[in-house]
Parts: C-alpha cells; structure tokens; sequence
C-alpha cells in the first residue's frame, strides 16, 4: 500500500449556503453551474423578534430562562419509545439501512449521493458523506440484524480497501464526488473538508465496531494520511475545500456549523495534529428567540446535527457552551418558529414541522430558520425533525410518525423521500445520502447511544475533545 495520497455574519449565511447549494447536484448541469456560484440565497426578516448577542462564556444549558419548556427536556439524548414507536423507529431503520447497502457498487462500496426511489436509478454519482453516513449505518444493521456479519464485514472491507488503494485522494484528503464504479473524480469537485471528516466518522466508527484486524489496519492507514497540517499553514481557520485548478476555496469554516468535527478529529490525529488553538478560533455567535438563547449561525437546522450524530457531547462542556443542550434548545427554537409560520403555510403544526436544507419543487433549497432563509413555501423536510430525534425525542418523534401516517406519498421502501409539500401536493421521488443518514443515525443514538458510545472509543475523538478543553459533568439527579 502507498501512503500518497473574517467576514460579518452575512458573509457566513452566503458562505454555509454556497458550500451546501454544491453538495447535492440535481443534475449534471445544474451542478457545474452551482459550483461556480459565489452568492448564497438572501437571508429574510424573522417572524418574531430575534437579537443576536455577543458570545456568552455560560453554557447553553445556564442561558435558558426558567420557564416551562415541555418539549426542550432532553438531557442524556436517549428516550424511552413505547414498544409501538419502537416498532416505527425499527421499520425506518431497517428501510433506511437499504438504501446504503442497495444503492451501492459492491465491486467498489461507493454509496450513491441520491436516487430516484420511483423508477430503476442508473445515476452513478457516489458522495464521499454519503459513504461517511453508509459505513456507520451498516454498523447499526449489522448490530440490529438487518445484515449478516460476514456480509457487513465484507462490504465494509471492500468500501475501505478501495479509498485506500483507488479513490483519489489530496494530502489524504477526498474529493467530494466520484463515478461509483471507477472512483473517478465527478464534476470538477473539490477536496472537501467536511465531507472527508463525515467519510471518517463513519470509517472509525467501523474500526471500533467490528475489531477485526484488517478493517482496523485499513481504517487507521486511510486516516493517518490526512494531512491536517496542510489545510492550517497560514491559518488557524480552516478552508472550506481545495481544487487543483484554482487551489484553496476562499471561505474557511469561522463560524459555529457543522465545523466541530473537522477540527476535532484534526487534533486528535497522532500523525498530522491541528494545534489546540484552532478550537478558539472559529466564532460562536449567540441568536436569541421567543427567551431562548443559543449558539447558532444564519444555516439550516443540519448544522446542529451532523457533528453530534458521532462526537458524544452529553454532560460536556469546554469554555464555551454544552453543545448537546444547545442544539436542543436550537431544536426546540426551529420548532417554534415553524409553528409561528403556520400563519402563512398552515400545513406547519406541532404534528408537521421541519426546514432544513433539502429538494424542492424548484430543486434544490438552501432554507431554515429563524431568521427566515430562503423562499419558504410549506415544504417540510424528515431530516429536519429525524436528525434531531436525541435532542426532543417527543417532538420529534411525533412529527416522524405524522408523516408517515398521512402522507403515504413520502414513506418509500427507503424511508422518507427527501422532502415534500402537502399544500403543493408535491412529493420529491428522491433519496438523498446524507438526510437519510442523519436520519438513520440519530434515530439509534436515541434508542440505544449506540454510534456515540462506539465512535467514542476511538482514541483519535477521545484525543480530540480533550485537546479541545472538553470537561465532564455529572448527569443531573
């Protein structure tokens, strides 16, 4: 084997959303034309008052008024589902679960980015975050039944045997797309950054999972030659992406996002470390809503997700802020502000609510809030309520099953369609990677913890929030 291979707050809204307008391409045109893009989608005015403050030194946990929140109560992220909701949570599960395995070359392991669940998908457009999500769902099917082990393991090995011997790679880092049968690079897209750290979570998540020696080797070659060093050489804030033809993109994760899993897992490698100091570096902007404060960014709802469907944040804190409870309350936040959107969209309702970026009947839609972002319009998003299920098991929960009792049109023999809008009687006839895998992830962590506790085990996370200033806490009595 070879071992080669800041701005104001509206800068940051036009910076999360051009790097997400590109991660998932409605067709091959349309993604050349979005990678080109620099503006994002203009910010509009919330719906009810919202102050953003300097950063706050208390937790999320201590910024919250006393008053009675019924569904911001979570604490440890797990839930105890009645034997019905259990059920519903296994079903989607296990129809989520195929998506990876069937939308998948089993010559290469590469998982597509999405598919159309209404006809037979020829498409062969691989996505490096959806193999990320993949890896860690097989894990979850292999430990649940849905899969046999020797066939999980077999899969998992054919999937890391390939990034590290074919896949392109840059310093060790992937390119975002890539042909799912060859590997070949798709689009002229960049070296991503976060969707490489994705890929490794779920890479790392096997390595603990399944403690065989050559998934172990595999995984810790393929995330030793990520070359942390090269992405900070001038800077403690990291870049977005690389391309060869133009080099590093402009913008540079500075603000609170999806980000914390890029910098964790830099300092906690052994091989090519981030200094400690990046941690301080990116922004931590607190929003305030309805009494509610929070650490937050002008992004969709996915950037309170992502980073906790693997690095375990309860009863932790570093200097800042206990994550886990801040984005329940940025959960119960979002919540909120749908119903208040009810006004206008009266498909929104404590049953039915959910916006976070994902398909429209216009394609695809960089939108959340509060502040309101992007042209709402009542299309309600699964992920939106699914990726946060440990964060407000009930609320979340009830929405999951609304949709699935009511609207027959978005259950699918992979789960939930990506999006859809009652009020238009539209319905996406996509699968999109990494919604469902968000959604397949954080549905295990809250009934069983299950892909905290594994990826935990790693020593390169453990190294990573201690480098971090993470400190524990003692669970309230």
């Amino acid at each position: 084997m070879s071992m080669d291979e800041s701005v104001d707050e509206t800068s940051e809204c036009n910076e999360v959303q051009s790097r997400k307008i590109v991660d998932r391409p409605i067709s091959h045109t349309s993604r050349r034309h979005l990678l080109r893009q620099i503006a994002g989608v203009s910010v509009g005015l919330p719906l009810a008052q919202s102050k953003f403050l300097p950063v706050l030194a208390q937790t999320a946990a201590q910024q919250q008024p006393d008053r009675k929140r019924e569904e911001a109560k979570s604490v440890s992220g797990q839930a105890n589902f009645s034997p019905e909701d259990e059920q519903f949570l296994d079903d989607l599960q296990r129809r989520t679960f195929l998506y990876f395995w069937e939308q998948a070359s089993p010559q290469t392991g590469l998982i597509k980015d999405r598919c159309n669940v209404r006809v037979d998908d020829a498409s062969v457009v691989a996505s490096i975050a959806s193999i990320g999500f993949g890896l860690t769902a097989i894990c979850i099917a292999e430990k649940r039944g849905f899969v046999s082990h020797q066939d999980a393991r077999v899969r998992v090995i054919t999937t890391l045997a390939f990034l590290w011997k074919t896949l392109p790679t840059h310093r060790g880092f992937f390119y975002h797309f890539a042909n799912i049968n060859t590997g070949e690079r798709i689009w002229d897209s960049e070296v991503s950054s976060v969707d490489t750290a994705i890929l490794l979570c779920g890479i790392l998540t096997c390595r603990q999972h399944f403690r065989d020696r050559d998934i172990s080797q595999l995984a810790k070659a393929i995330f030793d030659r990520v070359d942390w060093t090269w992405l900070s050489e001038d800077t403690a804030l990291l870049p977005l992406g690389w391309t060869p033809e133009f080099g590093f993109l402009p913008n540079k994760w500075d603000y609170y996002s999806e980000l914390m899993m890029i910098y964790l897992l830099g300092m906690g490698s052994s091989r090519h470390p981030l200094r400690p100091e990046a941690w301080l570096a990116w922004k931590r902007t607190t929003f305030e809503y309805d009494g509610m404060r929070y650490i937050g960014s002008f992004a969709p709802l996915f950037v309170h997700q992502y980073s906790q469907a693997w690095f375990d944040f309860r009863y932790k804190r570093d200097k800042y802020a206990d994550y886990f409870q801040n984005s329940a309350i940025a959960t119960d936040v979002h919540r909120r502000f749908c119903i208040e959107l009810g006004k206008n969209f009266p498909d929104y309702s404590d049953d039915l609510w959910g916006i976070t970026a994902s398909d429209s009947d216009k394609g695809y839609v960089i939108w959340g809030g509060p502040p309101a972002m992007g042209p709402i319009d009542g299309t309600v998003v699964p992920a939106a309520a699914g990726g946060s299920l440990p964060f407000l098991p009930d609320a979340t929960l009830r929405v999951l099953k609304n949709i699935k009792n009511r609207y027959p049109q978005a259950w699918t023999p992979y789960g939930f369609v990506d999006a859809f809008n009652p009020l238009k009687k539209w319905y996406d006839t996509d699968i999109v990677g990494i919604d469902a895998g968000i959604i397949m992830l954080m549905v295990e962590n809250a009934r069983t913890a299950f892909v905290w506790e594994t990826f935990m085990k790693n020593p390169e996370a453990q190294r990573g929030m201690t480098n971090a200033g993470f400190k524990s806490y003692p669970p309230p009595k």
